[in-house]
């Protein structure tokens, strides 16, 4: 069959929600599978790898596909797990649109919340799915309305359910033809469209008066076709979030979730010109094998044998990396299909040795930029090889998870161990086990800490200049400034000398020497949100080397830090707890001890809810005290909502960091 054009929709929740079963039954319904695969069996589609069918999670994204008419759709499955955030951000970087899934057993849960606030500020087109309504103690009604208290007040129900909670569960859709449906749904449509809110008000169509007894004109006023087009422009810029009940397991309720995809996620226009432009949203790299890149192709074409240019944003860049492809596989078409990779699309592609998740196809400003959508990983560890003969292998195998994963950061540590930032401590067992069974790799690994970050304080200088009389050192002159930069920007080198005062080589090595050396600042963490100017620059050829550059701009770079000074920002989470009124008091206290900042408490007679900021070394202390303190009866939510400077005198961070 023709089809007319491609969705790349995510699949995302928290976990246990049911992410894999729902792929595996649009996949099933949809006839692009014979069987339905199980999480519990491990042999769906998307769990490939032997970690994930062994632990039953999806730890990295996969794509699968089916046709719904003349549509393709390209499902992409994350993972749930708050640990393997890194995948969810990336998978959300190349998707028209989003199927957000909730239990309706357990309801809207800490990782809905953050997910949902990622795909709100988005404008993200996103669909919700209240899965497992055959389960005993599904909720429909009372789940609605913490779905608008605590996601998106905007949620319209496209369906209903009889027999909630029960095996014999059936969903039933809304038809926009009944006027009562229409008006009910109108009414939800309306505190977002304008033109919907009108039509409420005055129902009289454009153009006609009323008659001369104030009766309505004949004819329809906000018909079907009226409101289903609004329901599909409203979704389409995030404002609105159409909500389907079913169960992914017995196939309730998933051909009305597939039409809602179909009708209401548009696809995204292709980039003008002929040059390929996409994003590498995923990389695989078996111990053995090639290195594989997941394309989304935003302009152009893609085809095998043609040449390409990577750009790598971020500090650690570089300059473009160009490579040939050797061969693509589109998503979605028979196997060998050697076709072109078009704008909308998706492909496997080969050939691209160096090519890292998160590389550009193109020009660098090219492709949707969304900036980071989660919090960095706020954890560190050491890992170093059980058996020293490893050690090479062990840095290597870790760069290249790296590679797969970014925010990893592998870096070197003293002692031949290896730094690794995590998100989690499953995160730490997966790396682990990966390191084990896929390397042959036994690893150990030092107990994770919270990972801060230094921000300079002030502006600081120093400068090291040639003494050309009777000399000894280095044969280099280095001035520079470090400048407080904006939050968020990282840290920036900068030039206020002629760019031609140096040759290439005696500038690179500043430049790559002040970004290494900002990674110890003077308290031990990283150096972050600065500027780093090069205010004097001098040189004697033949004597002067670009080692004598780097080692004049390690030492002068820590004199202006110090100069600066610098203050040590540690990470919170943003947190809400639900406590009974008797235990209010005890709460806040205990929050309070623990260094918690208070946003709002409010209440009434039976319960109270308190938010605010908690730093991330407490969190787990605090979950671990809210039953007793609450009798059983309190509710905790938080999630990472960035740094604030350290109360305490920060100690240094010391060798083993």
């Amino acid at each position: 069959m023709l089809v007319s054009h491609t969705l790349n929709i995510g699949i995302l929740a928290h976990v246990d929600a049911g992410k894999t079963s729902l792929t595996e039954r649009l996949l099933f319904d949809t006839g692009a599978i014979d069987r339905l695969g199980s999480v519990d069996t491990g042999d769906t589609m998307t769990d490939t790898g032997e970690l994930e069918r062994q632990r039953g999670i999806t730890i990295r994204s996969a794509v699968a596909s089916f046709t719904a008419g003349e549509v393709q759709i390209n499902l992409i499955d994350t993972p749930g797990h708050a640990d393997f955030i890194a995948e969810v951000e990336r998978a959300v970087g190349v998707l028209d649109g989003a199927v957000l899934l909730l239990s309706a057993v357990e309801g809207v849960q800490a990782r809905t919340r953050v997910l949902m606030r990622t795909l709100r500020r988005l404008r993200l087109p996103t669909l919700l799915f209240l899965n497992k309504i055959d389960r005993a103690g599904a909720r429909d009604e009372a789940l609605l309305a913490d779905v608008r208290r605590l996601l998106t007040p905007a949620a319209v129900p496209m369906t209903s359910v009889t027999g909630l909670g029960t095996a014999s569960a059936e969903v039933v859709p809304y038809s926009l033809e009944d006027p009562r449906v229409r008006e009910r749904i109108a009414e939800v449509v309306a505190e977002v469209d304008e033109s919907v809110l009108a039509q409420l008000v005055d129902p009289a169509p454009e153009g006609r008066e009323r008659g001369r007894d104030g009766a309505e004109p004949d004819g329809p006023g906000l018909t079907a076709d009226r409101l289903r087009a609004a329901l599909a422009a409203r979704t389409a810029d995030g404002s609105l979030h159409p909500v389907y009940f079913g169960s992914a397991l017995g196939g309730q309720g998933v051909g009305a979730l597939i039409e809602g995809m179909v009708r209401l996620i548009p696809p995204a226009p292709a980039l003008p010109g002929a040059t390929a432009r996409g994003t590498v949203f995923a990389v695989q790299q078996p111990p053995n094998g090639e290195r594989t890149a997941h394309v989304r192709l935003y302009g152009g074409e893609l085809r095998p044998r043609q040449q390409v240019e990577l750009h790598r944003p971020g500090a650690d860049g570089g300059g473009p990396l160009t490579g040939r492809i050797t061969a693509l596989q589109v998503v979605g078409r028979a196997p060998g299909d050697g076709g072109p990779l078009t704008p909308g699309n998706i492909a496997v592609v080969r050939g691209l040795p160096g090519v890292r998740t998160g590389d550009r196809l193109g020009p660098a400003t090219d492709g949707p930029a969304t900036g980071a959508l989660f919090a960095a990983p706020t954890l560190e560890t050491l890992v170093s090889a059980r058996r020293p003969a490893q050690a090479a292998a062990l840095r290597a195998a870790l760069l290249a998870l790296a590679d797969q994963d970014p925010l990893l950061r592998a870096r070197p540590a003293p002692d031949g161990a290896t730094s690794v930032l995590l998100h989690g401590e499953v995160q730490k067992e997966i790396i682990a086990a990966t390191l084990c069974q896929e390397h042959g790799i036994e690893a150990e690994f030092t107990p994770s800490r919270v990972v801060c970050v230094e921000r300079p304080s002030g502006a600081g200088e120093a400068c090291h200049e040639i003494a050309r009389r009777g000399h000894t050192g280095p044969w280099a002159t280095v001035g520079l400034r470090v400048e407080p930069g904006a939050r968020g920007s990282g840290p920036v080198f900068t030039y206020e000398t002629e760019l031609g005062a140096l040759p290439h080589g005696f500038h690179q090595a500043v430049e790559e020497t002040a970004l290494a050396t900002l990674r110890c600042g003077p308290h031990g963490w990283a150096v972050t949100d600065c500027r780093v100017v090069l205010t004097r620059s001098g040189f004697v050829g033949p004597l002067s080397t670009a080692g004598d550059f780097r080692t004049v701009t390690a030492s002068v770079l820590a004199r202006a830090l110090r100069a600066a000074g610098t203050l040590v920002h540690e990470p919170y989470h943003a947190f809400e707890a639900e406590v009974p009124l008797a235990a209010l008091a005890a709460v806040t206290a205990r929050l309070a001890a623990l260094g918690a900042e208070f946003a709002e408490t409010t209440g009434g007679r039976h319960s109270w809810l308190v938010s605010g900021a908690l730093p991330a070394r407490r969190v787990q202390e605090f979950q671990g005290q809210l039953p007793g303190l609450t009798h059983g009866e309190g509710v905790w939510t938080s999630y990472p909502s960035g740094d604030r400077p350290v109360r305490r005198d920060a100690a240094p961070r010391g060798a083993s960091g």
